[in-house]
Order: structure tokens, then sequence, then C-alpha cells
């Protein structure tokens, strides 16, 4: 049996759509539960004793990174020990390309500690590192239309959520024990490209200038240096390698952002 956290998110919720293996899907909030004739399980990563209620009878746990705060990495930690103490014998792990102990991204650092206290369970597992999502790049837009970061000329490959979605899928039907995939779309563009064929305008700005422009939010500094060093990992490279690990994972090609556009020129947002 598996466990599909994130069962409500973009890729929790298309991973659910298509696995054929038995599963349960793990949800924090029950009132927002999917339809579904399978098993639905509530619980908090930070609630050990609520995650190992929810890991009960369960072999493999999908594991899709909690919400971006300051406690998320011991959120994962407990999540991830409940479920040795559960009895899970393998953990698939929605992880970050950049993953790195001092990755530029710095939400990305989580991934990195998550991924060496997975190693360290003895459990068998499976990481999968996706690049920035597609369907995410509209959404950096302002309400004129303009994607404004610290991104300069850098180049990313992003990756749609169906392509992710299969990736897992695949994964899950696999005993893939100790394998780390990179999951990228099937090129890498600048965000003055992918601005052009979403319709919308990139304006770069210094890494000053974007910590000021978004001071107004009034979010706690952790937020806004995610938001902005996002763009700065674009700056540095880290996110421009494309890979075939999709393909090799699903047998089809990912597909690229033009692909997504629907018929007046934006992006399609699902």
């Amino acid at each position: 049996m598996i466990l599909i956290t994130g069962a409500t998110g973009q890729v929790g919720r298309r991973v659910a759509e298509r696995l054929t293996l038995p599963h349960a899907l793990l949800v924090r909030d029950p009132a927002k539960a999917p339809e579904t004739d399978k098993s639905v399980r509530t619980a908090e990563y930070a609630d050990k004793a609520g995650m190992i209620a929810a890991c009960e009878g369960i072999d493999t746990l999908f594991l899709v990174s909690g919400r971006e705060d300051q406690s998320r990495l011991a959120a994962h930690r407990t999540a991830v020990d409940a479920a040795v103490e559960a009895g899970v014998s393998r953990i698939v792990y929605l992880s970050f390309e950049a993953a790195a102990p001092d990755c530029t991204f710095t939400f990305g650092r989580d991934h990195w500690h998550t991924e060496q206290h997975i190693r360290a369970t003895g459990l068998s597992y499976t990481f999968l590192r996706d690049n920035m999502y597609q369907e995410m790049l509209p959404r950096l837009a302002g309400a004129d239309g303009v994607i404004r970061g610290p991104a300069g000329d850098g180049r990313l490959a992003a990756v749609g959520y169906d392509d992710v979605a299969d990736s897992v899928v695949a994964a899950l039907h696999t005993d893939l024990p100790g394998k780390t995939f990179r999951l990228s779309g099937p090129e890498a563009f600048t965000l003055y490209e992918a601005a052009e064929i979403l319709g919308l305008r990139y304006e770069p700005e210094t890494v000053e200038e974007a910590y000021a422009s978004r001071a107004h939010y009034g979010a706690p500094q952790f937020e806004v240096a995610g938001w902005v060093t996002s763009y700065e990992a674009i700056a540095a490279g880290d996110l421009a390698e494309v890979t075939d690990d999709v393909q090799m994972l699903t047998g089809h090609r990912p597909r690229s952002l033009r692909e997504l556009r629907g018929d007046d020129g934006r992006a399609v947002i699902a």
C-alpha cells in the first residue's frame, strides 16, 4: 500500500489520479479531501503520533515537501521518523533540482537536509528532484503583466506538473532504491524568453531592488529571502540543466512551455 501525501496539491492530486497500485491519501484538512473511493487519512507532518497512525499498513510513502516555513525541515524529519516507526519500508521523496546544503534558493536547503535524513534511516528511497514548475511562471507577474526579479540572463529548465506526476507514478511502480532523478523540461530558457512565450514582460532587478520591491507585503524575512533567491538561483545557472530523466522514467518526452500555452497565448493554469 502506498500513502500519497499532499493529495490536494498540484502534484499529489495528479499522482493519486494516475496511480493504479493500491494507495491511500494523506491530507491536512479532511474538508478539502478529494472525492474518492480510496482511504483518506488526516495528519500534519509535525504530529508524530498522527503520522504514525496515518502510515499504518503502508509499505511506501510518497512524501511531498510541506509548506515553506521556518519549521518545515523539523516537520519533514518528524514525518520520516514516524514512517520508520510505523514500519514503512520505502520513501519516494519529491525534492528540488539544486538541493544542497548551500543551495542558492534558500528553501532548497531543506530538501537536501531532508534527503540526508531519509538516507540515514536505512529505508529504501528514491529522490525525484524537480526543476521550477512551468505553471508557476505566469504567477510571478504582477497585475501589470511584468515579471520582476534578479534572474538576469540565467536559464531554467522548468518542468510541468503533469510530467512530474507521471515521473512519480513511474517511480512508485518500479523499485528504484538509492536512485536520484532530476526532472526538467525539454529546454532551458531565460525569463525574457519565458515572458514572451506567455504574453508577459520581464524586467530584471538587482538583488537590492528585489528585496525593496517586496517589502510592502510584510512577509517574514525568511519568506522574502526565498522569493528573491529563487531568481538568484536562475541567475547562477542552478536550474539550467536539461535532463532526459522524465523520458527515462515515463517513456515520453516532457512538454515544453509553449505546449502549456492556451489559445490566447497565456499559460494554462490547472
